[in-house]
């Protein structure tokens, strides 16, 4: 009954809209138009318009696009001792962490934050043994789109997948966070205080990038050299040069680098994809 409704009440949604704006949308692009009409006339507010666009997105996305790349993975040695990982776990404020055997394209599992609590009572008498509570890790190839990534972690009830490149080896780790944040924008608590990180590498020549990411920041990560005369931001040099407000997906070649629109709403550029040669560009849209 309750599924029945709230179908009904989706599509009474839809009429309206459609019976406000007029016309029925004949492809995504015509939807997205019609649901940005219908904001403007009133009909819901910018934050459900900006996570319908996320929700868009996400089908478009990637995986590589948005995993921590492995050279920033917090990882967990599996001889680690307890005197050992309590400190990682505690300065990193992570929940969940990827397990490693000799190097970190050798992951062994996953060890859960609470599951290592109780060893740290004196009251425990149980001696901690990292095979007792390790769990099995989930992978997933860069090259999976999000909206089916984020279908499997809730089927399976997992948080986090370990990404493989095309050879097999890690390339990095992916959360279920990190793909809501791509619908619902950024998820901040106590621990991401300090991350302020614009540039993001996620392979050779490949990185993604804030929009918001200063000029001469990016300048000086990419050995680029970009006026900041005109604009203060990547996001407003790369919309310049577009000459319109650009949609996920569209991509322009600027002074030999390679910039991909990864996430935008109708109002701005929130992450972009940049590529520091034609090669790279290539590769990654296979």
């Amino acid at each position: 009954m309750s599924d029945d409704n709230g179908e009904g009440n989706s599509r009474s949604l839809m009429d309206r809209i459609v019976h406000a704006i007029g016309g029925e949308p004949k492809d995504q692009a015509e939807m997205l138009e019609l649901l940005r009409d219908a904001q403007a006339r009133g009909i819901f507010d910018a934050n459900t318009l900006q996570m319908i666009e996320g929700v868009f997105q996400v089908v478009d996305m990637r995986v590589r696009d948005i995993m921590i790349p492995r050279a920033q993975m917090v990882v967990i040695e599996r001889d680690a001792d307890l005197k050992a990982l309590l400190p990682v776990i505690i300065e990193s404020g992570h929940s969940r962490f990827p397990v490693i055997d000799e190097d970190k394209d050798d992951v062994v599992g996953v060890l859960l934050a609470k599951d290592v609590l109780r060893f740290t009572s004196e009251l425990e008498g149980n001696r901690f043994e990292m095979a007792n509570v390790i769990r099995t890790a989930v992978f997933t190839p860069e090259s999976k789109r999000l909206n089916v990534l984020l279908q499997e972690f809730r089927t399976n009830r997992n948080h986090m997948a370990i990404v493989f490149d095309e050879y097999g080896g890690v390339a990095g780790l992916v959360t279920i966070e990190d793909v809501l944040e791509q619908i619902v924008g950024k998820i901040d608590d106590e621990h991401d205080a300090d991350e302020d990180q614009n540039i993001r590498k996620h392979g050779e020549g490949r990185f993604s990038v804030r929009a918001l990411t200063p000029i001469e920041e990016f300048n000086s990560a990419l050995g680029a050299n970009f006026s900041d005369d005109e604009f203060d931001t990547i996001g407003g040099l790369v919309m310049k040069d577009l000459g319109h407000m650009p949609k996920p997906g569209e991509s322009i070649e600027i002074m030999g680098f390679m910039f991909k629109i990864l996430a935008a709403d109708s109002r701005r550029i929130h992450l972009i994809q940049v590529m520091t040669s034609a090669q790279d560009a290539a590769a990654a849209s296979d």
